[in-house]
């Protein structure tokens, strides 16, 4: 019988950078952003120190496109995920290894707004949404996680988002969802 084991991964942080939205040739999404987290100590001298890490998130189907819609560059969120290392070899034929957390469930923290967003003083119309580009296949590594995983991340989306899911008519605004 396998022993068994646990690979569960929680931060708290900012985002580092806009999500960016992609698909596979497939047709599944997938967003990919970066998130610091800090930890600060006094050393015996009683100096403070601080420290940064900075990770690697991707999240696959509804939750990427959740993420992608509803996330930006300083915004507050709890991730909840699991470690992946991936290797490939990159066009110039070195090898390339890259470890990442791969999201299973996201919580946003703070109530900042977009800052393209309208104001309640203004009139005038949101922007656009910006458009999707699709992976490059010869760019892609290769897919983290195969048609039996796509369902697991997926899963575990709120129902809510899951709801607003069956109508594709409806767009979700980050404006519309109270913190």
């Amino acid at each position: 019988m396998a022993q068994r084991s646990l690979n569960k991964v929680q931060l708290i942080g900012n985002l580092t950078r806009d999500p960016e939205l992609r698909y596979t040739p497939q047709g599944t999404a997938v967003c990919t952003f970066g998130l610091a987290t800090n930890r600060s100590w006094v050393t015996e001298a009683g100096e403070k120190k601080e420290e940064t890490e900075f990770h690697r998130i991707v999240a696959w189907n509804k939750l990427a496109e959740l993420c992608s819609q509803l996330l930006f560059k300083g915004r507050k969120v709890y991730i909840e995920g699991r470690l992946q290392t991936r290797r490939w070899t990159a066009p110039d034929g070195s090898q390339r290894q890259a470890t990442e957390i791969v999201a299973s469930d996201m919580m946003i923290l703070d109530s900042k707004r977009a800052p393209e967003e309208v104001t309640e003083t203004e009139v005038t119309p949101p922007a656009e949404p910006a458009e999707v580009a699709e992976v490059p296949p010869e760019e892609a590594p290769p897919p983290a996680i195969d048609e039996e995983g796509a369902g697991e991340t997926q899963a575990v989306v709120s129902e809510d988002a899951q709801a607003s899911s069956q109508d594709k008519n409806t767009e979700v605004n980050p404006g519309d969802i109270p913190f």
